[in-house]
């Protein structure tokens, strides 16, 4: 009994060259290139997708059923790309597809393409897209504009149809040529995207990570001359009540009075302070005229010490809180294989127990 195995064969059928596709076509491909991942599966991956996507163009380029059957076969072998990129392996796939080129020739091709735009993709979209975009619409958010989150789906949006288009029709018209064009420079285009996409989460992270500790310890108290305003009779004035709050020390080491200060102005020391806004302020007296007078007095405030921990850490380095927080959700994605979910609840986790004992700024 012979067996019902399908075997690919190394060579189509007819090899005379077909037509180029219309632009109608490719346009029909790249909305397709949308589903790559609709069918997504451990085995072949996006191979499914890949086929629903490409397959109106292998329509047109093979009239021979044995052949659109062999091209089928083969591209619903194992794929895994970009998918925002996937239309620059459309295009070059369905050049060498046009030309009739040996079917294995085609599986390395499509093999050597869609490596590299896996990482290529992610510098670019993930890595510099996303966060810029996000990191500007998200500090209009929370400034209240409601229109960040639509200028967020417009931007990323736009850009990722534009790469699909742009990328279709001209790895399609470039061939195989652009293949060895992009890959011979995948590597150091992947470090520059890769860089760029550093220094701008390194930039988010100093502007926008607002973690601060609420740590504050304990150092015994101290006084401080802190200026306060009343009216009081020109009577307790004269009486002496409020010499030690407007008048220091004579030369002779004598209080100052009151009746020293209506004699002579010039004669007694006023007092010297602070207000409550931290201005610099100074003793005074002003006669209502009515038996009261309006003064400002100066009077010794206790308050406690502490020990600002935040302080400490800001004069060593400015954001050093947030900068840990980031190098720690980095080494448990590089080192650790967590996933960003895993890290968020981590971060929430932290936040919360945290702010409940004190240790940041209080939320309860």
């Amino acid at each position: 009994m012979a067996s019902e195995t399908y075997v690919i064969p190394d060579h189509y059928q007819d090899l005379t060259p077909a037509e180029p596709l219309d632009q109608k076509t490719l346009n029909k491909m790249v909305w397709r290139s949308l589903f790559l991942q609709a069918s997504f599966n451990y085995e072949r991956m996006q191979a499914c997708g890949w086929l629903y996507g490409i397959l109106p163009g292998l329509e047109k380029i093979h009239t021979n059923k044995d052949d659109l059957a062999a091209s089928m076969s083969h591209n619903m072998e194992f794929f895994n790309t970009h998918p925002f990129l996937v239309t620059f392996v459309m295009g070059i796939v369905l050049s060498l597809e046009q030309n009739k080129v040996d079917i294995p020739t085609i599986r390395a091709v499509r093999v050597s393409a869609m490596g590299p735009l896996g990482g290529i993709g992610d510098a670019i979209f993930w890595f510099t897209l996303v966060p810029i975009t996000a990191g500007i619409t998200s500090n209009m958010a929370i400034s209240g504009s409601i229109a960040a989150p639509f200028i967020f789906l417009i931007i990323f949006n736009v850009v990722q149809f534009v790469v699909r288009f742009w990328l279709m029709n001209w790895s399609y018209k470039m061939g195989t040529n652009a293949i060895s064009m992009l890959t011979e420079n995948a590597k150091e285009f992947t470090r520059a995207a890769s860089i760029l996409g550093v220094f701008v989460v390194g930039c988010l992270t100093v502007c926008y990570g607002g973690t601060k500790l609420g740590l504050l310890i304990p150092n015994g108290t101290t006084n401080t001359a802190t200026a306060e305003s009343a009216v009081v009779t020109n009577q307790s004035l004269e009486a002496g009540d409020y010499d030690t709050y407007l008048f220091g020390s004579n030369a002779d080491g004598s209080q100052g009075t009151y009746k020293e200060y209506t004699a002579d102005a010039e004669s007694v020391t006023m007092l010297t302070g602070t207000t409550a806004a931290g201005d610099d302020a100074t003793a005074a007296v002003t006669d209502l005229g009515n038996g009261s007078s309006s003064i400002t007095f100066i009077q010794n405030v206790e308050s406690a010490v502490n020990i600002d921990i935040q302080s400490i850490l800001d004069g060593i380095c400015p954001k050093l809180i947030p900068l840990g927080i980031t190098m720690l959700l980095y080494m448990l994605m590089a080192k650790k294989n967590w996933t960003p979910i895993k890290c968020i609840c981590l971060v929430l986790a932290i936040g919360l127990v945290g702010s409940g004992f004190g240790l940041w700024v209080s939320i309860w």
